[in-house]
């Protein structure tokens, strides 16, 4: 196979979702062209749809004020409900598991406090080494609010960047009756390699533990079947590859067989139809949006909605067919191109990553790379201590963007 700006175009020529690209604003150089923009793991670019969605609901707010909950064009009482109706196939679930609601790590404090209720040798909680931060965190605080030692009732999985599945089978299973509950990320956001979820999520329950996952990194980037799979719960948010805007709402899933589940109350979380009735007694809403505290973030939820539309329309079927050519030709330029001058810690295997890739600059000092590569327009981003994210997304990435992102980096190695 050949890689050359000839072969990324004939690519991006053949390419099916290829008009998907003009429906994103780019950042531009001073010149006025595309920024090469390889980050949209950390924030996916912005729908030119967003700008209609969002004014029509601020039109509706200058026009109608309060009376906007039940008389806008789209209701802001229930505006949320189509949003969760269109993410559930996303993720896999049926339509009453999924919500939309506050923020990520917002909400997986909620999801902990329904699910991990310790017990007298059941107590524990898996994370994978290099989890997010604020999910350690968040972890760790649930830990000690009960009473427990983090030190002692965190169980890290893995002592490398990938997490190999047999050592992660091996050490959940070795913790046996006492893991209360996992809480992993489906793909990890350092190494960008992506989980065998449902082996997980059964390997978990085989030792009586609740299986949890941040799909912040998944969702929007790779098929999930979260219901089929069995998974316990989950949240995500919707700024990377579901392009919703900084700050973009998240949402939740929880398997329908814990909709009985304890959790914290809201008065969002009642019943709609008593809800502004305003009873003394809290009549949960039933599924996922029984997890619900306050009123929605409108404004937010219309970028979300927009962004949706790209979902609906091309499916994550063709989506995830166009994310494993693309990254798995990137991995070739860089190959043909910087072969023993970088190390991509990415698993090869396109069923065990999506579309991001980390790489490793060898023998030099990686930051500076990173920071010539800015200079040269191309946006990706840097995680300590040595790791350059580049992600390669199929709504709007192309061939020759991918090509364009190895030559640049090569040009900045060579001048660092």
């Amino acid at each position: 196979m050949t890689y050359t700006l000839d072969e990324a175009r004939a690519r991006d020529a053949a390419d099916p979702l290829r008009p998907w690209r003009e429906r994103f604003h780019f950042p531009l150089t001073p010149e006025g062209d595309k920024v090469i923009y390889m980050t949209g793991n950390s924030l996916g670019l912005q729908p030119v749809s967003t700008r209609e969605r969002v004014l029509a609901v601020l039109d509706d707010w200058s026009t109608l004020g309060v009376e906007g909950h039940f008389a806008a064009g789209r209701r802001w009482l229930d505006y949320h409900r189509p949003i969760a109706d269109r993410m559930a196939p996303i993720v896999g679930a049926q339509a009453q598991e999924v919500t939309v609601m506050n923020s990520l790590t917002v909400n997986l404090h909620l999801l902990l406090a329904s699910f991990y209720r310790p017990e007298p040798g059941r107590y524990r909680i898996a994370i994978e080494n290099h989890a997010f931060p604020s999910d350690r965190y968040a972890v760790r605080s649930h830990l000690a609010w009960h009473g427990i030692d983090p030190d002692d009732g965190l169980i890290i999985v893995g002592d490398d960047d990938v997490v190999a599945d047999a050592t992660m089978d091996r050490m959940l299973k070795g913790a046996g009756d006492s893991l209360a509950l996992s809480l992993l990320g489906g793909v990890n956001y350092y190494s960008g390699q992506l989980f065998d979820i449902a082996g997980i999520t059964r390997a978990v329950h085989d030792v009586g533990g609740l299986a949890g996952w941040d799909l912040a990194h998944a969702a929007g980037n790779v098929p999930l079947s979260l219901h089929d799979w069995d998974v316990d719960f989950a949240a995500w948010c919707s700024y990377k590859y579901m392009n919703a805007g900084p700050g973009g709402p998240s949402a939740i899933f929880v398997h329908e067989r814990h909709s009985d589940r304890p959790r914290l109350s809201g008065w969002w979380g009642h019943d709609i139809e008593e809800r502004f009735t305003m009873p003394d007694r809290y009549k949960r809403a039933s599924g996922a949006e029984g997890w619900q505290l306050s009123n929605q973030a409108v404004l937010a939820l219309a970028g979300l909605d927009a962004s949706l539309d790209a979902f609906e329309a091309v499916g994550m079927t063709a989506l995830h067919a166009k994310s494993q050519e693309l990254t798995s030709w990137t991995i070739g330029c860089l190959d043909a191109r910087l072969a023993g001058r970088i190390e991509i810690i990415t698993p090869r295997d396109p069923h065990h990553r999506g579309a991001q890739l980390s790489v490793r600059v060898l023998g030099g000092d990686g930051r500076k790379v990173f920071d010539e590569l800015a200079s040269r327009h191309v946006l990706c981003d840097w995680r300590e201590p040595d790791i350059i994210r580049a992600a390669p997304v199929p709504l709007y990435n192309s061939f020759e963007d991918a090509y364009v992102f190895v030559e640049r980096l090569a040009a900045a190695m060579d001048l660092v």
